[in-house]
């Protein structure tokens, strides 16, 4: 399954780099995370907890970002496991600067999944898939208005 998209914020590179570095903050805005622990400089174990449709589950697994360019962008891969299938991803995330106050969070990658997640189809993966990065892309929205506010 492709995933590719972007969109644009109102935040420079920097303010976006240090959010997506922290951990409170990505376990704040990743749709579905209930929880995140760090593991090392630039990995996490996780547990995610995603309904798709009428199936749900909850997926443990790990996070890692590589090829990390300082506010620039990284890769991120990721491995989840659960009772519903498993899930792969490795995703290039590229913060590109509009202006001095708005950055573009370019994202591509793909993504396989296995078992009874692979049954469901690509058009229902696929909208779940949209789902989840309009939701990343609000809370993303809603933590930068938090900072703005504080």
């Amino acid at each position: 399954m492709e995933l590719k998209g972007r969109h644009t914020v109102k935040a420079n590179p920097a303010t976006l780099w240090t959010m997506l570095m922290d951990t409170d903050t990505l376990s704040k805005i990743v749709p579905g995370i209930s929880r995140l622990e760090k593991t090392g400089d630039n990995s996490y174990k996780s547990v995610l907890e995603i309904k798709m449709g009428p199936v749900s589950g909850s997926f443990t697994g790990n996070l890692e970002m590589e090829d990390i360019e300082e506010q620039k962008g990284f890769t991120l891969k990721v491995q989840q496991n659960s009772s519903i299938g498993n899930a792969n991803a490795a995703i290039k995330i590229e913060l590109v600067p509009v202006n001095a106050d708005e950055t573009e969070v370019a994202f591509d990658g793909g993504a396989k999944v296995t078992g009874l997640l692979a049954s469901m189809g690509q058009r229902i993966l696929g909208s779940v898939a949209n789902m989840l990065t309009k939701q990343f892309f609000a809370n993303l929205e809603r933590e930068l208005q938090t900072r703005v506010s504080a």
